[in-house]
């Protein structure tokens, strides 16, 4: 049985066991990537495939007669043409939850990097700030506590729960978003009360229509002058012109993101080109610690070996799909 891994160089630095996946199925076509052009070919007399972020169009789908089962390694699935895969017939999976402790911890090593100003002190260092200070301490940037301000989470999946529980291990009081222009459940927050209150506001909802640019002009005037944006999970869930536009004038204090919407970016993406100081930018690695890598590669094996065992596998699509996403909001 022909298995094919697309974009294998996405989710491994040489460093992944791909036991559970040589048990799962065998034998395996691992590609370090793929080109659109590459890919029906590649997967011509593949009966399982494995795609990251390479996209299996309708013509793939169709041309790969003996395909029985499609997995993404990833949670979004937008990758891959769901409409020609439910009239082939052919199942679709994800993997869900694999990286919660390593986009988490992120999310908190961007915050605390931001009410620190590490990368302001290093930089200090670097010019020899520390050594020329009449001091023994340097106080050249504002340091905060995170204890005792408030979070606002806007979207609360399984990652947003796995953020409120260690933001309540630092104090801070957390603030659960209502679906925007929503009247708020128990427990949540008004969509705009949230933006208004919150010390920091972290994103961690799907891209959808109706999150395409959720946080613009409009949001960035309902903020406080002194609170920072976090955003680890889709490029366009913010305006990006809007961003740098609100970060250089000073409208909020500061944001930190680990998405954009050109990933990789051109060499003049706005972003990186027009980047102010109160920004930082990480390149999409709030997934990648080693052990969730691990796990998602672990579990895509898990996937196809309950599919041929006739047991639920996270199916997307097809009459067993739910067509959830643990990111919902």
């Amino acid at each position: 049985m022909r298995a094919v891994f697309l974009d294998f160089g996405s989710v491994t630095r040489g460093d992944m066991d791909c036991a559970a996946l040589e048990r799962a199925v065998s034998p395996w076509q691992y590609y370090h990537d793929s080109s659109e052009q590459e890919v029906q070919e590649r997967i011509h007399t593949a009966e399982v495939i494995v795609s990251n972020k390479v996209f299996v169009d309708r013509t793939a789908i169709v041309a790969a007669k003996h395909l029985k089962l499609i997995c993404v390694a990833a949670t979004g699935y937008n990758n891959v043409d769901l409409a020609a895969a439910g009239e082939c017939n052919i199942p679709v999976c994800n993997v869900r939850g694999y990286a919660t402790p390593s986009v988490v911890q992120h999310v908190f090593m961007l915050m605390l990097n931001l009410a620190c100003h590490f990368v302001d002190y290093q930089d200090l260092m670097k010019r020899d700030g520390w050594q020329s200070s009449q001091f023994f301490c340097p106080l050249d940037f504002d340091i905060q506590e995170l204890s005792g301000k408030t979070l606002g989470i806007i979207g609360f999946g399984e990652l947003g729960k796995a953020v409120a529980n260690v933001a309540h291990a630092f104090g801070m009081q957390v603030l659960i978003a209502e679906h925007k222009g929503k009247l708020p459940r128990s427990g949540r927050t008004a969509f705009d009360d949230v933006l208004r209150r919150a010390d920091f506001v972290t994103l961690h909802c799907p891209l959808s229509r109706e999150t395409q640019h959720l946080i613009s002009h409009m949001e960035f005037d309902l903020m406080k002058p002194s609170a920072y944006l976090i955003n680890v999970a889709r490029g366009g869930l913010v305006n990006e012109v809007d961003l740098l536009q609100n970060l250089s004038n000073g409208r909020i204090a500061g944001a930190a993101i680990d998405v954009i919407q050109e990933e990789p970016p051109g060499k003049d993406n706005l972003i990186l080109r027009q980047k102010p100081d109160n920004l930082i930018v990480t390149p999409h690695i709030a997934w990648a610690g080693r052990e969730s890598r691990q796990r998602l590669l672990d579990q895509l094996a898990g996937n196809i070996e309950n599919f041929f065992q006739h047991k639920p596998f996270n199916q997307v699509t097809g009459s067993d799909s739910k067509g959830e996403n643990p990111k919902n909001m």
